[in-house]
């Protein structure tokens, strides 16, 4: 097997279930662009070396917005990854895809706008192709195991990614639909971009709670007794994820020989003159551009 290493980034739902799971080193990592959500835990699972992570922090207390990308991508490039497998719970723009299904996406919509979107905003100037947000090759093996997996798994999809930390009003839901949006979610912008700019392959399991606001609520259902529906379709998700993503890292030697096409993503994405380029910009962009400066 090629030297390969997992990230897991455990979003809504499967955060606790991951660190319920996993039995390794606990370990804080320092970055230049600040400290990571939450200590990252290296064990082993059937063999491959995992680093999980908790994207919201200890009890869920960083809202989309609020959590820092940069340093949590940082810290699993510097711990050795190579590709990452990340979670987030969505609501479904399309009425085949049913609360408690799973869905790999394919293609991303990005709706932020407060979020630093990119590590390299100084020093140098780097444009990489993002046409494939998804890694194809790591997709493909999620979905490959999605047999193993007693529910829905749908291959393929556009998440469209919102600000947050409020929903959708009727209307916004609504123009996503028409966008050729599947999926609604906060999180998934500017992860995918940054583990791209961090040559490492990207993929994203997607836990549907519900169907978003566009979708009428049956008028039997109070809110509370919504919320109770909501919380039971994703923990029956987050079980669910949780056995595709175990079934994927105990067979990641079926992939382990094959490139992604992330691997290399910074080939021929930085443009600026290498003559030009300062010794700071090694300095604070370390283990990112190593093998170019």
């Amino acid at each position: 097997m090629a030297k390969v290493k997992v990230g897991i980034i455990g979003g809504s739902g499967l955060d606790r279930a991951l660190c319920d799971q996993a039995q390794g080193q606990r370990l804080t990592v320092e970055t230049p662009f600040g400290p990571p959500s939450d200590v990252i835990v290296e064990a082993k699972w059937e063999g491959t070396p995992v680093a999980i992570l908790n994207r919201h922090g200890p009890g869920h207390i960083l809202c989309p917005g609020s959590v820092n990308y940069r340093a949590n991508i940082y810290a699993l490039k510097a711990l050795g990854c190579t590709h990452v497998i990340a979670s987030g719970a969505v609501g479904s723009l399309q009425e085949q895809i049913r609360p408690k299904d799973i869905v790999i996406p394919d293609q991303l919509i990005d709706k932020t706008y407060r979020r630093a979107g990119t590590f390299f905003d100084e020093f140098l100037t780097a444009h990489i192709e993002f046409a494939a947000p998804f890694c194809p090759v790591l997709r493909a093996h999620l979905f490959a195991c999605a047999a193993d997996i007693s529910t829905t798994v749908h291959d393929g999809g556009t998440y469209v990614c919102m600000e947050g930390p409020a929903f959708s009003t009727r209307a916004e839901a609504e123009m996503h639909r028409r966008w050729g949006g599947d999926l609604i979610g906060m999180t998934a912008m500017p992860e995918a971009k940054l583990a791209r700019e961090a040559e490492m392959a990207y993929a994203l399991v997607c836990l549907v709670s519900d169907y978003d606001c566009w979708r009428p609520t049956p008028a039997k259902l109070d809110k509370h007794e919504l919320l109770k529906e909501i919380i039971s379709n994703l923990t029956e998700a987050t079980a669910n994820a949780l056995e595709l993503i175990k079934a994927a890292v105990a067979r990641f030697g079926e992939i382990a020989q094959t490139p992604s096409p992330a691997h290399g993503a910074l080939d021929l994405a930085i443009w600026s003159d290498r003559k030009m380029i300062s010794p700071e910009a090694k300095e604070k962009y370390g283990v990112l551009v190593d093998k170019y400066l």
